[in-house]
Formats: C-alpha cells, structure tokens, sequence
C-alpha cells in the first residue's frame, strides 16, 4: 500500500519542475503550473498548492484556497469555506486512491468546500460526496459548482 500523506508544497523552482510533469500528462486546462509561476516568491510563504509524493515524486496535487466569510454564496450559515480550484494525479497513479486522499485532507478542515469539476469528472466528484448547487447566472457565470458541507451547514437556497 502507497503512502498517501498530502503535504504542502512549497512555492519554489523545485516545486515548478514537478509541475511541469502533469502538464506533460495533463489537459491544458488543469494545468497549475501557471498558478504557481505567479506566485514564486520564498519558501515561507503560505502556498496553497498541496500534494502526494510517492518516493521523490509528486503523483498528484491540488490548488486549496480558503475564502472570507463576505466571500460566501453558497453556504448557510455564511462562514469561510474552501476552494478547490484544480486536483489532479499522474495518468499513472489514477484510481489508486490519491485524487481521494487529497478530498479527505481538505474535508479534514471542516469547512464547507466549493469546487467547479473540470472535464468528465463528475462520477468522482459524487462519490466524494459533492453535489451541485442550484445554478444562478449571476453568481457561477457559466461554471457548474460542486459543494461539499460538513453537519450544521447547508446550501444557500
């Protein structure tokens, strides 16, 4: 059995070579590469980007963000919340567990989570546990949100 433990990653020049292997395997728009060459700066800066290492390689990763209370559309009680913005694991390592063991990191939060699944991954997605909103125009702006809310919060009606 693969160690799952997801750690944070840091915002450095080693961290963006390990990017560049999902864009090689990845569709385009998955890609964070470009999230993270925006914010390459010192180690010591709180990166939102977190990962799965199998030996000295990342095989799978995401973008989590937390979002202010004013931010909040979606939940009831407004409250902060995270986002995920991008999951995704090496072609290779696909359906051993690590796209899951990184949903349950950001559950391990209790927070409410929104996400905007990309590319016919709803099936995994459901059975994480999201599951769509009401669409509004005017907030999703043509994207499909997918929540996920611990006991005590609800979606906004």
């Amino acid at each position: 059995m693969y160690n799952k433990d997801v750690k944070r990653l840091k915002i450095n020049y080693k961290t963006l070579e390990e990017f560049k292997k999902f864009k090689e395997y990845g569709i385009q728009e998955l890609s964070m590469l470009e999230d993270l060459q925006a914010n390459i700066s010192e180690n010591e800066i709180e990166s939102p980007f977190f990962g799965i290492y199998l030996g000295d390689s990342l095989v799978a990763r995401m973008s989590l963000y937390k979002r202010g209370k004013k931010y909040d559309q979606y939940f009831e009680p407004s409250q902060e919340y995270l986002e995920i913005w991008k999951l995704e694991t090496l072609k290779d390592y696909q359906q051993q567990g690590y796209g899951r063991a990184l949903i349950e990191f950001a559950k391990s939060f209790n927070l409410p989570i929104k996400t905007s699944p990309r590319v016919k991954s709803s099936e995994f997605w459901n059975k994480m546990g999201f599951t769509p909103v009401k669409y509004d125009m005017d907030r999703d702006l043509g994207e499909n949100p997918l929540v996920w809310h611990p006991a005590g919060v609800s979606q906004k009606a």
